[in-house]
C-alpha cells in the first residue's frame, strides 16, 4: 500500500486529486490537503481518498458536462472526511455515482446539491436475492446530504447499502429511493425536510431502518409499491405532507415500536392487496385517520395507540382484514374503529375513549368481532348496523353521552357478556328489524331505559340484568316483540317493563325488584309471561294492561320528550317545485337568498340525474348556516327550504322544526343528550332549524352542557344523514366562531347564506302584505311617513327588520282602533283606512 499526497499549492505529490488517482495502484491511500478540488474523481480501483487530520476542509465540485463528481468502479473505495459538491450546470448530475459491481463507503463527509447515484449490474443473470458476485455495494457512515435535488439517495438494481449515523436534509425532491431488488440497512438516520417522500420503495426492494427519525416531508414518510418491503424499528415519523407510512400494490410494512405524529393525512394506509404489521406503536395528531385499510389489504397492530386523530382512528373499508390487539383510540373526532363495505376487524383487549361519534361501528356488510374490550365516554359506544353477522364479547361499555350500545343491522348482532354503565341515554337499543342476540350482560346506571327494543325487532335475550336506570328497565316499543328468558330488572324509576302497543315478547323467569312499577302496558299489547316474579311474589300469568301516561307509571317514550315547535302544515304530497320556488320568488327582499337557493336547486337536480345515469355525485351538503341579523326571513327561508327538498325527492316530509338552546340543553348532567336526540328525532324526514345557534357555544365557559349537545347533534347528523337536514342561525360573527367551536360542524355546514337586513322600501312592503291579509289599506300619507319612521329607525341591537315592520302594523292596527271608537258611525273606507297618525310616536 503506499500514499500519495495532494496539496493544491504544491506541498504534495500532486496537485491534482485525479492525477494522485491514475498514479494509484490497487490499494494506496490519498491524503488530500484542505482546498478547493474543480475536478472528477473516477475511483477505478480500490483506493481511499482522505482528508488530511487538520489540514483543512477539502471540497471537491463536479465539473459540468453531465457527469458525477465522483464515480466509483473499484470493488472497495472509500472516500473519508470530503465535502463533495454536484456540477454547478443544470445536467441534474448525481454527486456521487457508484458503478454496477463497484462498492464504496462515504465516511464523514457532505455531499450537497446532488444526489447518490449507485446502481446493480442489470444483466448479469445473476439471481435477484443479493448474493454473490456483482452486486454493487454503498456504505454512508457519519455522512450529511444536503439541498440535493430529486433525491439524496437513489439505489437502483442489485444494490446493498448500509447508512449509520447520518443526515439527509433539505432535499427538493424524495429522501431515499429504492427501485428493483435495491436493499438498504439504515441506523440512526436523520432525514428532515424533503418536497417529496421521506422513502420510496418501488420492485422488490428492502429497507430495513433502525433508531431513525423522518421529519417534514411534503408527501408521505414512506412510500411503499409493487412488491416491497420496510421494516422500521424505533424509528419517529413527524409532520409527513401525506400518510406517515403508506404501503399500496403487494407491498409490506412491518413496525415496531415507531412514532408517526402530525401526519397531514392518516397516519398508517394500506391499500390494494398490501399488509401491515405494526407494533409497540403510537400514532398521534393525525390528519385524516390514525390507520386506513382498504381495498384487500390486511393489517395485523398490536399493543399501539391512536391518539386524536382529526377522522375516524381506525377505519377499514373494501374487503380489507385487520386484527387488532391490545391497542388503543382516544380522543377521536369522529369513530374510534369504523368498518364499512365488506371489511373485517377483529378486536381483542382493546380500549377506546372520548370519540366524538361511535367507539366501534360497522355498517353496510362489515364483520366485526370484539373481545375483552373497553369503550369508555364519547358519543355512542358500540353501533352494529351491519348485514352480516357481528358480535362483541365479554366488553364494556361507559359513560357515554348516548346510547350504550345499539344494534341496527339485518345481519345478526350478538352481545355475550358485555356491560353498559352510566351512559347519559339508553343503555341497549335493539334498531327496527334489526336481528339481535343478547347473552350474560348487564345494563347499571344509565340515565335513559336500559334496554329499547324498536318496532319489529324480535331478540333472543338471555341473563341480562338491568339496574338503577332512570327509566324503565326494558321497553318494548310498538309491534316488538322477543323473548326474554332469566333476566333481573332492579330499581328502576319508571316501570320495569314498558309494553307499547302490539308489543308481543315473551318473558321466561324473569326477575323484577324494587322497581317504580312492574308493568306499564298500552292496550293492545300482549305479552307472555311465564314463571315470573315481582319482589319475590309470583306475577300472574296475565296481567291487566295499564294505561299509558307520561309519568312515572308509564312513560310514552324510554328516552324522549318533544321539545321542538312543529311546523303542523306538512307540506302536501302533490306540491311542485315550481309551486315552492314561486312562493320563494313572492318574498319581501331576499334576492342574495333567493340566488343562493336556486343555484342550489339547479346543483341538486344535476345529481339526480347523474345518480339516475349511475354516474357519480359530486360533494352535496344540504345542511347550510343563516348568518343574518333577527327578522330578516329565516325561518320562512327555512320552511321553504325543507319544502323544496321534499319536492325535489331529498326529503320524504320536509316538515319543520325550530329548537333553540333550551329544547337541547339540559339542566343536569344526562338530560342533554336525550333531549337533542328527541329534538332530531321530531325532526327526520325534515329540517331541524336550530336558532341563536351559537348560544351552545358560549364564550369563556369551558364546561357548559352546549358543547355536549353539538357533540350529540354531530354524531346524530351522520347517523341520519339521508334523512335529515340541520339549519343552523344567528348572527353573522357568532355564526363564524359557532362552526369553529367544532370540527364535526365545520366538516358539515359548507355553505353559509347570508340575511341582509330589509331596506326601508322592503320594510313599508311588509307592512303592506300584513295590510293586505287583514284588509287594511295604507293611505299615501301613511306610507310617506312610515317610509320616513323606517329611515330613520334606529338600527341597533333592538332593531328585529321584519318583526319590527309586524310589530309597527300591529301598533297601527290598534291606534287606529282607538281612533275608530272616537267616531259615531265611521264608513267602511274608514275602518280599513291606516293613517300617517296612526304611526306610532316612538318604537
Amino acid at each position: 500500500m503506499t500514499t500519495r499526497y495532494v496539496s493544491p499549492k504544491g506541498r504534495g505529490s500532486f496537485r491534482r486529486i485525479g492525477d494522485a488517482l491514475r498514479a494509484a495502484g490497487p490499494g494506496d491511500v490519498i491524503v488530500v490537503a484542505g482546498g478547493e478540488y474543480a475536478e472528477q474523481l473516477r475511483l477505478d480501483r480500490s483506493v481511499a481518498v482522505v482528508a488530511e487530520p487538520g489540514g483543512g476542509q477539502v471540497t471537491v465540485t463536479g465539473v459540468p458536462g453531465g457527469e458525477p463528481t465522483v464515480v466509483a468502479e473499484g470493488l472497495e473505495c472509500t472516500v473519508r472526511g470530503l465535502t463533495i459538491k454536484a456540477p454547478s450546470d443544470d445536467s441534474g448530475a448525481p454527486a456521487v455515482g457508484v458503478a454496477g459491481g463497484a462498492g464504496l463507503m462515504i465516511e464523514d463527509c457532505t455531499v450537497s446539491g446532488g444526489r447518490i447515484h449507485a446502481r446493480g449490474n442489470e444483466n448479469t443473470g445473476q439471481s435477484s436475492d443479493l448474493a454473490g458476485y456483482g452486486v454493487t455495494t454503498l456504505m454512508l457512515r457519519g455522512s450529511r446530504l444536503e439541498q440535493g435535488r430529486l433525491a439524496a439517495i437513489h439505489l437502483s438494481g442489485r444494490v446493498q447499502a448500509k447508512i449509520e449515523d447520518s443526515v439527509i436534509e433539505m432535499i427538493d425532491g424524495i429522501g431515499v429511493v429504492l427501485s428493483g431488488p435495491a436493499y438498504l440497512d439504515a441506523s440512526r438516520l436523520r432525514l428532515n425536510q424533503t418536497s417529496g417522500y421521506g422513502f420510496r420503495l418501488r420492485g422488490t426492494s428492502k429497507l430495513v431502518a433502525t433508531d431513525g427519525t423522518i421529519r417534514q416531508t411534503g408527501m408521505a414518510g414512506v412510500l411503499l409499491e409493487d412488491g416491497a418491503t420496510a421494516k422500521l424499528s424505533d424509528v419517529r415519523i413527524e409532520k409527513a405532507g401525506g400518510p406517515g407510512v403508506h404501503a399500496t400494490g403487494s407491498a409490506r410494512s412491518e413496525l415496531t415500536d415507531c412514532r408517526v405524529r402530525e401526519a397531514r393525512a392518516s397516519g398508517l394506509v394500506a391499500q390494494d392487496s398490501a399488509s401491515l404489521v405494526a407494533a409497540d406503536c403510537a400514532i398521534t395528531d393525525a390528519g385524516a385517520n390514525g390507520l386506513l385499510v382498504s381495498d384487500s389489504a390486511t393489517a395485523t397492530v398490536t399493543a399501539t395507540r391512536f391518539d386524536r386523530p382529526a377522522y375516524s382512528a381506525v377505519h377499514l373499508t373494501g374487503t380489507a382484514n385487520v386484527k387488532l390487539t391490545d391497542c388503543h383510540v382516544r380522543e377521536g373526532v369522529e369513530h374510534g374503529v369504523h368498518v364499512t363495505a365488506s371489511a373485517k376487524v377483529e378486536l381483542i383487549r382493546c380500549g377506546i375513549q372520548d370519540v366524538g361519534l361511535t367507539g366501534l361501528s360497522a355498517v353496510d356488510a362489515a364483520t366485526a368481532d370484539a373481545e375483552d374490550c373497553r369503550i369508555v365516554g364519547g358519543g355512542t359506544g358500540i353501533r352494529l348496523e351491519s348485514t352480516t353477522a357481528t358480535n362483541v364479547r365479554t366488553s364494556s361499555v361507559i359513560g357515554t353521552i348516548g346510547t350504550g350500545v345499539e344494534l341496527a343491522g339485518q345481519g345478526l348482532s350478538s352481545l355475550d357478556a358485555v356491560r353498559v354503565s352510566g351512559t347519559k341515554a339508553a343503555g341497549i337499543v335493539v334498531g327496527t328489524g334489526a336481528a339481535a342476540a343478547i347473552g350474560a350482560s348487564s345494563i347499571e346506571n344509565c340515565a335513559g331505559s336500559g334496554l329499547v327494543i324498536w318496532s319489529e325487532a324480535t331478540p333472543t335475550v338471555t341473563g341480562l340484568r338491568v339496574r338503577t336506570v332512570a327509566k324503565n328497565g326494558i321497553y318494548v316499543a310498538e309491534k316488538a316483540g322477543g323473548t326474554y328468558t332469566d333476566c333481573d330488572v332492579t330499581g328502576t324509576k319508571y316501570p320495569a317493563l314498558h309494553l307499547a302497543k302490539a308489543a308481543a315478547p315473551t318473558f321466561k323467569h324473569l326477575r323484577i325488584r324494587d322497581c317504580a312499577e312492574p308493568i306499564g302496558q298500552e292496550d293492545g299489547a300482549v305479552p307472555v309471561f311465564e314463571d315470573c316474579t315481582v319482589d319475590g311474589v309470583a306475577m300472574v300469568k296475565e296481567t291487566p294492561p295499564v294505561a299509558a301516561a307520561a309519568t312515572a307509571g308509564g312513560a310514552p317514550a324510554p328516552d324522549v320528550s318533544v321539545p321542538g315547535t312543529l311546523d303542523e302544515s306538512m307540506p302536501p304530497d302533490d306540491e311542485t317545485l315550481e309551486d315552492v320556488l314561486a312562493e320563494l320568488e313572492e318574498q319581501v327582499g331576499l334576492d342574495r337568498v333567493k340566488h343562493d337557493v336556486q343555484s342550489m336547486v339547479k346543483l341538486m337536480q344535476t345529481v339526480r340525474m347523474r345518480e339516475e345515469a349511475g354516474l357519480p355525485a359530486p360533494p352535496l351538503s344540504r345542511h347550510l348556516v343563516f348568518a343574518g341579523n333577527p327578522g330578516t326571513g329565516k325561518t320562512t327561508v327555512a320552511r321553504l327550504y325543507g319544502r323544496i327538498l321534499k319536492a325535489l325527492g331529498l326529503l320524504r316530509k320536509g316538515h319543520l322544526v325550530e329548537v333553540d338552546r333550551t329544547a337541547l340543553v339540559g339542566e343536569y348532567v344526562g338530560h342533554t343528550g336525550p333531549k337533542t336526540q328527541a329534538a332530531v328525532t321530531q325532526a327526520l324526514g325534515g329540517v331541524l332549524f336550530i336558532d341563536e345557534a351559537y348560544s351552545l357555544a358560549p364564550i369563556g365557559i369551558g364546561n357548559d352542557f352546549g358543547a355536549e349537545a353539538i357533540a350529540t347533534l354531530v354524531k346524530l347528523m351522520e347517523d341520519h344523514r339521508n334523512d335529515l337536514v340541520v339549519i343552523v342561525a344567528g348572527y353573522v360573527n357568532d355564526m363564524s366562531r359557532f362552526i369553529g367551536s367544532n370540527p364535526g360542524l365545520s366538516s358539515r355546514f359548507t355553505r353559509t347564506l347570508q340575511f341582509e337586513d330589509y331596506t326601508a322600501a322592503e320594510l313599508v312592503a311588509i307592512v303592506e302584505h300584513q295590510a293586505r291579509g287583514h284588509q287594511y289599506e295604507l293611505t299615501g300619507d301613511a306610507r310617506g311617513a312610515l317610509t320616513t319612521l323606517f329611515e330613520q329607525l334606529p338600527r341597533g341591537e333592538g332593531f328585529g327588520n321584519g318583526r319590527s315592520a309586524r310589530q309597527i302594523f300591529q301598533a297601527m292596527t290598534e291606534r287606529q282602533a282607538h281612533r275608530m271608537s272616537e267616531l259615531t258611525a265611521p264608513t267602511s273606507a274608514q275602518l280599513v283606512a291606516l293613517e300617517a297618525a296612526d304611526l306610532p310616536e316612538s318604537f
